[in-house]
C-alpha cells in the first residue's frame, strides 16, 4: 500500500510549482504518490507538470475544468490510495523529511490527524510559527491550527467521516477543520516545522475583497452541521468564541485590504451586523470572558465606537506596510540585477 498520497492544486504557479514538485521527490521516505492536479490553470503549469511525471512515476497528473481550491482538493481524495493524504498548494514547498517523521508518528501512535509545524516565507525572510499541542476537543475548536496543508489524515478515518471542502467558498480550511474535530480519535504533532508556506509578493501587495465575508456562510455550515449531528450544545460556546476571534480579527484584517473604500466601509459595516446578528450575545461567551490575553481584551472592550477606531487604525497599519514591502522588494530586485550583471 501507498503510504501517503500528497494532494496538489495547481492554479496560476508556474513561477513556484518546480520549487514545490522537487522538494516532494527528494522527501526522504519515498512510498508516496504525488497528485498533481491542474484545475484549468491558463498557465505554462502543465507543462511544468508533464515535464516532472517523465521524470518520475510517483508524480499523477490530472486535469479538471477549474472548480477552485476545494474542488481541486475533493478531487484528489476521490483520486487518494495511500493510507494518509495530505495538502500542499503549488506554491509552497516542504522540507526533505517531513514525510517521514509525519508518517512515522502516525503509524507509531495510530493517529487519525498528525500535524507539524511550519515556515512563513517572505521575499525578504522567514520565521517559524510553533503551534501548540491541542488534544481536548473544546480547545481544538477554539485554539487549533485549521489549515489543511500542515496535516496528514488517515484516509479511510476521513471517508468514514464523509467530510468534504465547500466549493465556492473563502475559509474552507476553517469549516473543514471543525468538521472533523469531534470525530478524531487521536491527533499526534510533529515538533519540527515542515512545510514552508510561501507569502508571494502579489498576496501581500494583495487587495481584499468582500468576500471575505463568506467567513460567516463558514459558521452557517459549521452550525448546521453541528444540529444534524446532535452535538451543537456540547460545542455551542467554543464554536462562538471562536466565530468572535476570526470575526474581530483576522477578518478586521484582511477587510482593510479591499482598496475601494466604498466597498470597504459596506464590508466593515456588514461584518459588525453579522457578528451581532448571528452571535447577539457573544460578549457573554464563557471563554473569552475567562480570556486574559492582548487579543481577548482587545475582543472585550469592542463596542461600535472601538470597532470603527480598529477599523481605521488596520487599514492605515495596512496601506504603511504595503509601501514597506515595495521598497524592500524594490530593493532586493535591484541587487539580484546587480549579482546577474
Amino acid at each position: 500500500m501507498i503510504g501517503i498520497s500528497i494532494i496538489v492544486p495547481v492554479y496560476n504557479v508556474e513561477n513556484y510549482l518546480a520549487d514545490c514538485l522537487d522538494s516532494l521527490l527528494k522527501q526522504t521516505y519515498k512510498n508516496i504518490e504525488i497528485i498533481v492536479i491542474n484545475d484549468g490553470s491558463p498557465d505554462r503549469s502543465q507543462k511544468i507538470i508533464d515535464q516532472y511525471a517523465k521524470k518520475d512515476s510517483r508524480i499523477v497528473p490530472l486535469i479538471k475544468e477549474n472548480g477552485g481550491l476545494s474542488d481541486t482538493r475533493n478531487f484528489g481524495i476521490k483520486h487518494a490510495r495511500g493510507k494518509y493524504i495530505g495538502f500542499i498548494d503549488g506554491d509552497d514547498y516542504v522540507e526533505p523529511d517531513m514525510c517521514e517523521k509525519m508518517y512515522k508518528k502516525a503509524i507509531k501512535e495510530n493517529s487519525d490527524i498528525v500535524e507539524c509545524n511550519l515556515f512563513h516565507n517572505y521575499p525578504d525572510k522567514f520565521d517559524v510559527e510553533i503551534g501548540k499541542k491541542i488534544y481536548d476537543p473544546h480547545e481544538m475548536i477554539r485554539m487549533g491550527r485549521s489549515v489543511a496543508w500542515n496535516k496528514l489524515y488517515k484516509r479511510e478515518w476521513l471517508k468514514s467521516c464523509d467530510v468534504w471542502f465547500t466549493v465556492g467558498i473563502l475559509n474552507e480550511d476553517v469549516e473543514f477543520y471543525i468538521k472533523l474535530v469531534p470525530f478524531i480519535h487521536k491527533i499526534s504533532y510533529v515538533k519540527e516545522a515542515g512545510v514552508h508556506y510561501v507569502f508571494r509578493r502579489e498576496s501581500l501587495m494583495n487587495n481584499s475583497t468582500s468576500k471575505v465575508l463568506d467567513i460567516f456562510k463558514v459558521f452557517e455550515n459549521i452550525e448546521d452541521y453541528y444540529r444534524e449531528k446532535n452535538i451543537y450544545q456540547k460545542y455551542q460556546a467554543d464554536i462562538e468564541y471562536l466565530a468572535i476571534r476570526i470575526i474581530l480579527c483576522n477578518t478586521m484584517i484582511r477587510l482593510s485590504k479591499i482598496k475601494d473604500k466604498k466597498e470597504r466601509k459596506w464590508a466593515f459595516r456588514e461584518n459588525w451586523r453579522k457578528l451581532n446578528e448571528m452571535f447577539p450575545d457573544w460578549k457573554k461567551n464563557l471563554y473569552l470572558k475567562m480570556g486574559k490575553t492582548k487579543k481577548e481584551y482587545y475582543m472585550k472592550i469592542m463596542n461600535p465606537i472601538f470597532y470603527w477606531i480598529s477599523a481605521n487604525i488596520f487599514t492605515i497599519l495596512f496601506w504603511i506596510q504595503c509601501k514597506k514591502n515595495q521598497i524592500n522588494y524594490n530593493t532586493i530586485r535591484n541587487m539580484r540585477k546587480k549579482n546577474v550583471n
